[in-house]
């Protein structure tokens, strides 16, 4: 029984992640293809519209009146907030491309809600409510596999330097330093360097927006791949939805640290008010002075005693 079971674990080990990381991505895509052939129509719809309007109005005003502009200035609102824009004689279309859907579902299922973009059909919205029901538990699953996996790495990273340098308790801390350092540097520090590029945003800017979308907060003030004035390559969305699925995965590891150093801080602070307790039960003679001395060694031992690899971590 032994043996199966460490068998099982292992091969849960070693090809959880890949099988839940091609479900995941194939599930993704799948709703990135549905909400294209939902949604596209309707946007090729509104461009050619709005590209009609703009031609019958230059052609038959040669001087704009109010009416006209206004119902130009209305047109042109509505067209923005579905990410149609004008661009000469031309409209640019790109938020409800493929890529621009596969990123959409992405925002949809890790709960970051920009904001900015909504579905404008009943049939879209439906299977949007569809496809999160499913999508958000597949995505806390597969999230929590890679955490566990980027934990058991910093972990056997450890050991191995405990084998070969006599450094024992500092081989944990030093193998978690890196692992904080190299986080920050691969989801918080580099990005905004890319993003600097691409959008044109200052490093303080792109910082933000990366925090604000691995922390699942999603104000929607600043999106990517949204500026009509920029060309992005095909594999941009591409890139930055896989970024945002192991960064935000790397940053509920910080999350979890830090409440577990809350947690072991409270867990000691209480422990000591009934040490103290204790010894004054004992000073009075309200208790048995064996029982206490007993109830004060357990909460010692409780304070002194380490978590295992499985208490780390969710």
């Amino acid at each position: 029984m032994l043996v199966a079971a460490w068998r099982q674990q292992r091969w849960r080990r070693r090809w959880g992640v890949p099988v839940l990381l091609a479900a995941y991505l194939g599930y993704v895509g799948m709703g990135a293809a549905v909400l294209q052939a939902l949604e596209r129509p309707a946007e090729v719809r509104a461009a050619q519209r709005l590209l009609q309007e703009r031609l019958e109005l230059l052609a038959n005003h040669t001087c704009l009146q109010g009416p006209a502009l206004q119902r130009l200035v209305e047109a042109i609102i509505q067209a923005y907030k579905s990410g149609i824009t004008l661009q000469g004689n031309t409209t640019n279309l790109g938020r409800w491309d493929y890529s621009g859907s596969f990123f959409f579902s992405i925002s949809a299922i890790t709960t970051i809600g920009y904001g900015n973009l909504s579905l404008s059909t009943a049939v879209g919205r439906i299977f949007c409510i569809v496809f999160a029901l499913f999508g958000i538990p597949l995505n806390l699953v597969l999230l929590n596999e890679i955490g566990q996996l980027m934990l058991l790495g910093v972990q056997h990273c450890a050991h191995r330097l405990e084998e070969v340098f006599p450094w024992q308790n500092k081989a944990s801390l030093l193998m978690k330093t890196c692992a904080l350092v190299t986080g920050l540097l691969l989801f918080l520090l580099l990005p905004p360097l890319l993003f600097s590029d691409k959008e044109g945003w200052s490093y303080e800017e792109g910082f933000y927006y990366s925090f604000i979308t691995l922390s699942t907060i999603g104000f929607g003030d600043y999106v990517i791949g949204m500026n009509p004035d920029r060309t992005y390559p095909r594999w941009y969305k591409n890139l930055i939805s896989l970024w945002i699925l192991f960064g935000m995965a790397w940053l509920a590891l910080v999350i979890k640290f830090c409440i577990n150093l809350l947690e072991t801080s409270s867990d000691f602070c209480q422990c000591n008010t009934k040490s103290t307790e204790m010894a004054e039960d004992l000073m009075d003679g309200n208790k048995n002075s064996m029982i206490g001395l007993h109830n004060v060694d357990i909460c010692n031992d409780k304070d002194t005693k380490t978590k295992g690899p499985g208490e780390s971590h969710t």
